[in-house]
């Protein structure tokens, strides 16, 4: 009995596919080069604006004589291909949504057109000739919880500790204090004493020039 081998990977993915589309190839083309790689929401919402007639598809690859358009250079406005595309992105959007993925982080991964076989032409058949394979793949985008005390913890712990040392002040020694205060006493005496003795001197003096 074959066994299925499941593709690492794809819990997150959903995809969906859509065969022989009655649609230009060269805007489907154009279409997928500009919507890939775009947040999903992003996608459905401009190409309902692009049905509107509000934005255009800008035209990189099959720009031979395309006008220009506001904000861009050659553009045009595929409203058959941007309803298929949309048909098409709503699917996989359901498609995630059974597989219990967050529908409202999914990213386009891949959006391929490829040109498919081209019907019988001729008589009553001349009409509706385009043909194409769409194809897209849509990922769920992991939100990172960040904690606040870990992320602290980090930080403290990948700091290396400072080889600075703070450089403490001296205790200063009880006798270095005592002799300070005996020097500033016998300086005191010593003033006192000099000024006793020019006041002694001066009241001899007096006394002399009174005789």
């Amino acid at each position: 009995m074959a066994t299925k081998i499941k593709e690492q990977g794809t819990e997150h993915i959903a995809s969906a596919k859509a065969v022989g589309v009655p649609v230009s190839t060269k805007h489907s083309i154009e279409i997928s080069k500009f919507l890939r790689y775009k947040p999903l929401s992003f996608a459905k919402a401009y190409l309902s604006e692009v049905i509107d007639l509000k934005k255009a598809i800008p035209f990189k690859t099959f720009n031979r004589d395309r006008g220009h358009k506001a904000g861009m250079a050659a553009g045009r406005f595929p409203e058959k291909a941007a309803k298929e595309f949309l048909k098409l992105l709503n699917s996989a959007e359901s498609n995630a949504q059974f597989k219990g993925l967050n529908v409202s982080n999914l990213k386009i991964i891949k959006l391929l057109a490829n040109k498919a076989a081209i019907p019988m032409t001729g008589g009553r058949n001349r009409t509706s000739t385009k043909r194409t394979h769409l194809e897209v793949e849509v990922k769920e985008l992991r939100v990172k919880k960040v904690d606040n005390k870990r992320a602290v913890k980090k930080d403290s712990s990948s700091k290396e500790p400072s080889k600075l040392v703070k450089e403490t002040p001296k205790p200063i020694e009880k006798e270095a204090v005592l002799e300070t205060k005996e020097e500033v006493k016998t300086e005191a005496k010593a003033e006192v004493k000099s000024e006793s003795k020019e006041e002694l001197k001066v009241e001899e003096k007096m006394e002399a020039s009174k005789e």
